[in-house]
């Protein structure tokens, strides 16, 4: 008797079935060998935006970055990056709610996104101190909520601990161009100089008004929101108040000092 050999007909739904499978699980070791190859590069990428982004606050732009690298006939690369950083934040610290460093926490490993999920007085809040070109910073990490999606950014303020000397901001998902104008240097710069704190020592933050008559008044607490972007704007306000509320017992300590 002859024989056949059998084979799946590939038109029958065991075929489908059993091809399916064996192409999912296929594809899933490679996903999961790609993404094992490839998280130390996204996690230092992650970690050089930070650094960057922290030292723009206190004047060091991409451009002065560049032409320091260019200076030193350095490319620009992380370690050269982690270099500026190291040399110009000369203290990390985080504080708990009433302002008093928390022991063997690392203030940059610090995730705001989950911090902020907590009650005020279990959360960590992260302070970095610079001193830059003769002058001392502190800078503070902001994460908040635009129209669409996730908002952060950091403000740096000048040794008074009431004055805006810089600010960058972020986002996930605003409008191009209308909230994603956040991240735009003539609205950030419209945020330097402005007060937090009024005479008396009182806090203030910033109010982001439409329509500011008056932009270039820095101590009226107010900055000129976005022109058709209000409520990514009043995210931005929120977000810049709510966290820097929490540095407020900090600060008062230290001009006891």
């Amino acid at each position: 008797m002859n024989a056949e050999k059998k084979s799946f007909d590939r038109n029958s739904n065991i075929y489908t079935v059993v091809f399916t499978i064996v192409l999912i699980g296929v594809v899933a070791v490679i996903l999961a060998g790609s993404y094992k190859f490839f998280k130390p590069y996204y996690d230092q990428n992650v970690r050089q935006e930070k650094m960057t982004d922290i030292l723009y606050t206190i004047g060091l732009d991409k451009q002065k970055l560049e032409e320091s690298a260019r200076a030193e006939g350095l490319p620009m690369s992380y370690n050269l990056i982690k270099q500026y950083f190291d040399q110009y934040i000369v203290k990390q610290l985080a504080l708990n709610a009433e302002g008093k460093p928390v022991e063997n926490v690392n203030a940059f490993g610090v995730n705001l996104k989950e911090e902020i999920q907590k009650p005020v007085e279990k959360q960590v809040y992260p302070l970095f101190i610079a001193e830059y070109q003769g002058k001392k910073y502190y800078i503070i990490p902001l994460y908040g909520k635009g129209l669409w999606d996730d908002i952060w950014g950091y403000v740096a303020l000048e040794e008074d601990w009431k004055t805006i000397h810089g600010i960058k901001f972020g986002h996930k998902g605003e409008t191009p161009g209308l909230g994603a104008n956040i991240t735009e240097k003539w609205f950030e710069d419209r945020f330097k100089g402005e007060k937090i704190f009024d005479e008396s020592g009182n806090f203030t933050g910033i109010e982001i008004v439409k329509q500011l008559k008056d932009k270039t008044d820095k101590n009226d607490h107010k900055v000129d929101a976005i022109s058709g972007a209000t409520l990514t704007s009043n995210g931005v306000g929120v977000m810049l108040n709510e966290r820097l509320k929490h540095y407020v017992p900090y600060f008062e300590k230290m001009k006891k000092q």
